[in-house]
């Protein structure tokens, strides 16, 4: 009589594969890269103070804050660093919110960021890198001295 069961040390391929995620757990990360972008700092708040990742990123490695700083949302990239974004954490591109800041011209996102503990020098290219490409001196200088 045949075993039926798998052999020692292999794992089922069902119950190791990934769950796809709910369609009203896609609908509710829509949102929330919506407010995101559109700078709706209370409903970031309110969504990440109830559990929601503070890190949540898109299927290009965008996370919350990055979309809030590259819009420049001022309010929104502080809602989200207080509750623990990470201000280096660079998307699929490697692009950090501070670099994406710095290509925009976000001068209070930028403040924010750094003031959140943003390093120029992460990511590629980086904040300073960014700065250097497009001649931005004053922001070359404030980096450099950090």
């Amino acid at each position: 009589m045949a075993d039926s069961a798998a052999p020692a040390g292999s794992a089922d391929p069902a119950a190791t594969a990934p769950q796809a995620p709910d369609a009203d757990v896609i609908e509710l990360a829509g949102r929330l890269f919506d407010a995101a972008r559109a700078g709706d700092a209370a409903t970031l708040a309110a969504y990440v103070d109830a559990g929601a990742p503070a890190n949540l990123s898109n299927d290009r490695g965008d996370t919350l804050l990055m979309l809030a700083a590259y819009h420049g949302h001022v309010a929104a990239v502080r809602a989200l660093l207080e509750r623990g974004a990470d201000p280096d954490r660079a998307n699929d591109r490697g692009q950090t919110p501070l670099a994406g800041a710095v290509f925009k011209g976000a001068d209070d996102v930028l403040a924010a960021l750094l003031d959140g503990g943003a390093d120029p020098a992460a990511g590629t290219p980086s904040a300073l890198d960014t700065a250097r490409m497009f001649g931005k001196d004053d922001l070359v200088a404030r980096f450099s001295a950090r």
